[in-house]
């Protein structure tokens, strides 16, 4: 099988879910690793199955991936698999903590379903993880987000330590899922 998986990163943390995947894909298939600036929407006929990746910005997929995504044609005949990065916490928690979550990171998730429907693409699911926030977002968390002190405190030494090995082997794991399915 002819795989890409492509990315969008400003910080590294996308890149690193990417390499996990493509680490997975290249064991036993034709595999490329490209940034999203470098891949034409016409290439991607020559591949089964396509990996996109995003960093989360203004709580939905970052402003270069939204514009490659809207270039896919309708019925696309290669796979579609999703993938992003965030620096809010995960839905998993209390009430508070899903709202948070919904509303700070949630659109990448419906941005990826949209995939689905509108263009009618084979789309596969996506994975998501949380990731260092460069420090302009670290300070938006703060000041928007996460205003106690206290609970600021302890959420990003934790955020700070995305993503983790335990990441890495569950971008692995979706990977090696998504795979299975062919």
């Amino acid at each position: 099988m002819k795989i890409l998986i492509t990315y969008f990163s400003q910080t590294g943390n996308t890149e690193k879910i990417a390499e996990a995947i493509h680490e997975i894909t290249s064991k036993n298939h034709e595999s490329y690793l490209k940034r999203i600036k470098k891949v034409k929407i016409k290439d991607l006929d020559e591949f089964d199955l396509v990996f996109i990746g995003s960093a989360c910005h203004d709580s939905d997929l970052a402003k270069p991936t939204l514009r490659f995504l809207k270039k896919i044609p309708d019925s696309p005949k290669y796979a579609i698999a999703g993938f992003y990065t965030h620096s809010t916490y995960l839905p998993e928690g209390d009430d508070r903590i899903k709202k948070l979550s919904e509303k700070w990171s949630g659109k990448c998730n419906a941005t990826f379903e949209e995939l689905k429907k509108e263009k009618n693409a084979n789309f596969k699911g996506y994975f998501r993880c949380q990731g260092i926030p460069s420090l302009p977002i670290e300070k938006f968390i703060h000041n928007t987000i996460i205003k106690d002190d206290e609970e600021w405190a302890v959420f990003i030494e934790e955020v700070k330590k995305h993503p983790n090995e335990n990441d890495i082997e569950n971008a692995k794991k979706f990977a090696q899922d998504i795979l299975n399915e062919f």
